[in-house]
């Protein structure tokens, strides 16, 4: 993605990048719809990565053009926000600018592998690969915690995306060949070594967060905070209310509120298991609460899709240890755990085949399927 990047500036502007920068798509080994409600998330980074290629331009505008469609767009980054992936780098630029590391100006090229509304976090990885290029064109090395609010922020408050940290935490933070559990009230992290083999699927039902159910869901957690408040006004968080009380919740709360309420609270509580198991090397087990999260993900917080569902049907049935859909839900990837990493491949085969086929014969159409590896976080890039 580096060199394509630098390609389209070129072609685009005539001239070479100065600064260039990269992040990573992710995928959630479990932990959904648990970040913006104070609870733990285990995500990893994939190989697949957002590349920004960046020169100074005119004070208060943005030059931006991606490989997607070769559009080129000048926006004015202090007046309106607007549609598409400009609104992204119009917040970027602003908030770099409230912490005072932002250029005045910008031409940027972007190149990105990461599909776009696939639960793999597309925007997060955009964010925050301008984010740090931006940023280095400013002469600024923003810390971590600096280079995750700016991208969280963007997204939040300009693009209008509720989301939580997760995102942006895994995009900056990722080590390779380990899986991130990130308490997302205190943002204190632990890493743990991902040795399993896991395959995703893509099943092609692609979601747009700003215009779905997400922002609707988030809503309904903060209803459902609010009236738990009156019986327990210290709790801060919905992922705090302890999952032994979960009969105190469900008679506290109504219809759909009570659902998810009930997925956060036991989703919390799977989230924290996992990464114990996973550090033990309990794959066996760690697969069954990847069913469970589905399950809960599915009947609970309402955020499958039947795409989704058949892929999870269709892996358990043949023989998977674990499967769920990753990412916010409404359409995307599916996660399925196969086994240790030194597994058979003919098990790896025959789940391969299975799933495709089954997917093929409802849709008509086969899935594609990659098998990860738990990557690194965001980086500069060379220019030359």
């Amino acid at each position: 993605m580096r060199a394509q990047a630098i390609e389209l500036f070129r072609a685009t502007f005539g001239t070479v990048p100065t600064h260039a920068a990269s992040a990573p798509a992710r995928v959630n080994l479990i932990g959904e719809h648990t970040d913006y409600n104070g609870g733990p998330v285990m995500p990893f980074a994939t190989p697949a990565r957002t590349v920004a290629a960046v020169a100074a331009g005119e004070d208060g505008s943005l030059q931006l053009v991606s490989t997607r469609d070769g559009v080129v767009a000048r926006v004015r980054w202090d007046s309106g926000v607007p549609p598409g992936w400009a609104g992204y780098a119009v917040g970027v630029m602003r908030e770099l600018s409230r912490i005072g590391a932002a250029p005045g100006g910008a031409h940027l090229a972007l190149a990105s592998n990461v599909a776009v509304g696939a639960g793999l976090a597309s925007s997060a990885a955009l964010s925050v690969a301008m984010a740090r290029a931006l940023a280095l064109l400013a002469g600024v090395q923003l810390d971590p915690r600096d280079l995750v609010g700016v991208a969280h922020r963007a997204e939040v408050e300009h693009v209008g995306v509720r989301c939580g940290i997760m995102d942006q935490s895994i995009a900056v933070r990722a080590r390779a060949g380990t899986a991130m559990l990130l308490e997302c009230a205190t943002g204190a992290a632990r890493f743990v070594p991902l040795r399993a083999r896991v395959l995703l699927v893509d099943t092609g039902a692609r979601h747009e967060l700003a215009s779905s159910a997400y922002n609707t869901r988030r809503a309904e957690c903060d209803a459902a905070l609010a009236l738990l408040r009156k019986a327990r006004a210290q709790i801060g968080a919905l992922a705090e209310w302890p999952v032994e009380s979960l009969r105190v919740l469900t008679r506290r709360l109504p219809q759909p509120l009570r659902s998810r309420a009930k997925h956060v609270v036991t989703e919390t509580a799977r989230t924290r298991q996992a990464a114990e198991l996973l550090r033990k090397g309990r794959l066996r087990q760690l697969g069954a609460l990847l069913f469970a999260s589905h399950e809960s993900c599915r009947r609970d917080y309402a955020c499958s899709a039947p795409e989704l569902d058949l892929v999870v049907r269709a892996a358990r049935r043949a023989g998977a240890w674990g499967a769920r859909m990753t990412g916010a839900g409404w359409g995307g990837n599916v996660l399925v755990l196969v086994g240790p990493p030194g597994g058979s491949a003919q098990q790896e085969a025959l789940l391969r085949r299975r799933i495709t086929s089954a997917f093929a014969r409802r849709y008509g159409r086969e899935p594609a399927v990659t098998l990860l590896t738990a990557s690194g976080g965001a980086r500069p890039e060379r220019v030359t």
